[in-house]
């Protein structure tokens, strides 16, 4: 009969952090290479669509006026009907843009997690990290990846509406029993919205914490759907201080980054010669850059923590045991410092 020591205790946030940082040390050009391949392209995607939109939406605008100016000039024509056709056309181009921008993140984005996933769980357990085997590892946990993103954004998606009708009941009652119609700028309308987007947020980063680990199960454990839901919020108990402060870690820093970008760039005059510019260049790499370190960053802690989170669940002893068949087994992730030790006795 195999018994196995008292789980390792809880990592905080720093453990977390340097643990990671020490798996993307060893393994830095193998990481270098799959940020450079996936996360790289995502991150210049995300700091350059606000200037490129801009363009598009500029140089529609231009040739609806152009078109518009031609046909007030052509007596056969109806202006009116074909400057309505042309703008429906332009935003029917902006929401194909926008569709497509949305598509290209959101498999870009799949192909990273999939990619350093495997390779920083292969790197935890000692076992050889290859190019070559994270690229493969995307052709198994694509469409699983893909049909847990699907349910996550299934039920986010379904609670705000839920929100967004249950504050226009609150608002509609409130009329009723006031006998008034409420007025968009008066304070208990703002204090409304203000209340239900203070909830809604704090349910969203409350899932957040739920499913963090949600990602790293599809790759690790072969899971789809909403068992890696179910899964991630069984393993966070118990670690939900650490998921938290990593969730608003990283969230933080990413938001900040995408939004002095945007904010840059909106402020900036569109003339088509942007990127001759030296400023407008150096903004854009040093984003992209910056954001590409984060998104790994935070790939490699997530495993991590799901390491830790298995261990305090005590899982991990006996899966490190398996994995090197000898009694006594250190964690292969800490080779600056003493390792932990786990043991496993046999009776």
């Amino acid at each position: 009969m195999a018994t196995t020591t008292p789980p390792l205790p809880a990592a905080d946030f720093c453990t977390v952090i340097s643990e990671s940082r020490r798996i993307l040390k060893a393994h830095s050009r193998h990481f270098l290479a799959l940020s450079v391949l996936f996360l790289l392209p995502l991150s210049f995607s995300v700091a350059a669509y606000p200037t490129l939109h801009r363009l598009l939406l500029k140089s529609s605008s231009s040739n609806a006026y152009h078109t518009q100016t031609l046909l007030r000039r052509s007596p056969l024509l109806n202006p009116p009907a074909q400057h309505h056709h042309q703008q429906s056309s332009v935003d029917v181009r902006s929401v194909l843009v926008g569709v497509g921008h949305t598509s290209f993140l959101t498999l870009l984005s799949i192909f990273a997690a999939c990619s350093i996933t495997y390779s920083v769980v292969q790197g935890f357990y000692g076992r050889p990290v290859k190019l070559l085997s994270a690229i493969k590892s995307i052709g198994t946990s694509f469409f699983p990846l893909l049909a847990t993103l699907i349910c996550t954004q299934a039920i986010t998606s379904l609670i705000v509406i839920v929100s967004g009708i249950l504050g226009f009941l609150i608002l509609k009652g409130s009329e009723l029993v006031i006998g008034n119609e409420i007025s968009y700028s008066s304070p208990y309308f703002l204090g409304l919205v203000a209340s239900i987007a203070v909830v809604l947020a704090l349910v969203l980063v409350y899932l957040q914490v739920q499913w963090v680990l949600a990602n790293v199960i599809v790759v690790a454990e072969s899971g789809y759907g909403f068992s890696p839901l179910r899964r991630s919020a069984y393993l966070v108990k118990g670690m939900r201080g650490v998921t938290l402060s990593l969730t608003l870690f990283f969230g933080a820093l990413l938001g900040l980054f995408v939004w002095t970008s945007t904010l840059s760039t909106s402020e900036s005059v569109i003339d088509g010669n942007e990127w001759k510019r030296w400023h407008f260049v150096a903004q854009i790499v040093a984003t992209s850059s910056s954001l590409t370190l984060l998104m790994q960053f935070s790939l490699a802690a997530t495993v991590v923590l799901y390491m830790y989170c298995k261990a305090l669940h005590g899982e991990l002893a006996m899966e490190i045991a398996e994995e090197f068949a000898r009694e006594y087994v250190s964690l292969p992730f800490d080779d600056e410092k003493v390792p932990h030790v786990v043991s496993v006795a046999y009776a």
